[in-house]
């Protein structure tokens, strides 16, 4: 089992070290310019507000039926297991909220030029 995690660490920090360098030795071309960069923003606010709520949603799950099994066992628990687990439940929601709260303060981080002039720019550049 430690070889196996010896093993994935490894492998993972390997990919890591060699994709940075690849990205850090990219050159900046005619496709690299604001629009790219917004785009990279509004894909990463999208993935980060979506794996926030699948984490959520399975954290959620994964308590309720924890909760719902111990009431189920022992009935007599209903009344102590109930508050941590609405506790519990806010705290995870709580999370999910926070990633929203990043994700559309990424969002209106994005602002296009007044006078939309790379637009221009770009879209003469691919019709050439």
């Amino acid at each position: 089992m430690r070889k196996q995690k010896t093993l994935v660490f490894l492998s993972t920090f390997l990919v890591i070290a060699l994709w940075s360098a690849v990205a850090f030795a990219a050159d900046i071309g005619a496709a690299d310019n604001v629009f790219t960069t917004y785009g990279w923003i509004a894909i990463g606010a999208g993935l980060g507000i979506g794996l926030a709520a699948a984490g959520c949603g399975i954290g959620m799950g994964n308590g309720a039926g924890s909760a719902l099994g111990g009431i189920a066992r022992n009935p007599g628990a209903a009344g102590k297991i109930f508050t941590p687990f609405i506790i519990a439940l806010a705290l995870i929601e709580a999370l999910a909220i926070y990633a929203f709260v990043i994700s559309i303060l990424l969002v209106l981080s994005i602002e296009l030029p007044g006078d939309y002039s790379e637009v221009v720019t770009l879209v003469e550049t691919t019709m050439n």
